[in-house]
């Protein structure tokens, strides 16, 4: 079963809602982002993301330098329980609180992923997604977690890639954003390959953009595949954008 297709029951938002009210840090973090509001910026960040999403309407520095404060107060209970933590900030409906539970997702695990951390993985993509979050996950915490664990490369792109989930199958596409070297070009090929001939935006826009990142280590291998691979217009044109003809 997929996980972005699991709704949580009554009974497990009841418990969630029970461990917010009693997290310090949860408590913190909201009383900073309240009295630090801003309706006018909440009301354009809303427009902007087509109204899925509450906002508090604080910018993403601003935002950072409150949560810091609020991580700082609270290290030992964020260590203790970070992924409650991050399911938590999950189901609250502002962004802001979506953005933090990633950020802090990707500081208590770096460099010390687990295998089975793929499904916490999963469930961060297909929750809550959008461009904004699918895209620090994949470049910062799938792409980790698969330069960790190379032999779950090919079951993860795989399972992501049949998945109706279409932010799991952009996460396939762009979670090498970050490997320039380390790329491996058959696959990134390979899921261009795979959903070329999607009329999906995001899908377009996922594979001209992260064939343009490769085109920064290896121009001349993304120019002979974007020539061969009769791309949609969008991601042809996003694909070769940097590259001297």
């Amino acid at each position: 079963m997929e996980l972005s297709k699991v709704a949580p029951t009554d009974a497990v938002m009841t418990l969630l809602w029970d461990f917010k009210l009693e997290m310090k840090f949860i408590k913190d973090l909201t009383r900073l982002y309240q009295d630090n509001s801003n309706k006018e910026n909440a009301e354009g960040m809303t427009a902007y993301f087509r109204n899925k999403f509450e906002f508090f309407g604080i910018k993403a520095g601003p935002r950072r330098n409150l949560l810091k404060i609020a991580l700082d107060e609270n290290k030992e209970e964020i260590t203790e329980h970070y992924f409650d933590i991050v399911k938590s900030l999950y189901s609250l409906p502002e962004r802001e609180f979506h953005m933090c539970a990633m950020e802090i997702y990707e500081r208590q695990k770096r460099k010390k992923y687990e295998v089975q951390d793929i499904q916490d993985i999963e469930f961060l993509i297909a929750t809550n997604s959008w461009w904004d979050s699918v895209d620090y996950i994949a470049k910062n915490i799938l792409g980790a977690y698969l330069l960790m664990y190379p032999d779950q490369l090919k079951p993860t792109l795989s399972g992501f890639s049949i998945s109706e989930n279409m932010w799991l199958q952009r996460s396939t596409i762009i979670f090498q954003l970050g490997y320039k070297t380390k790329t491996k070009e058959d696959i990134l090929f390979q899921q261009c390959m795979k959903f070329k001939d999607s009329n999906e935006f995001f899908l377009q826009k996922a594979i001209g953009w992260a064939l343009r990142e490769y085109a920064k280590t290896n121009p001349q291998s993304v120019l002979n595949f974007v020539n061969s691979a009769l791309l949609k217009p969008l991601s042809h044109k996003e694909a070769i954008r940097n590259i001297v003809k």
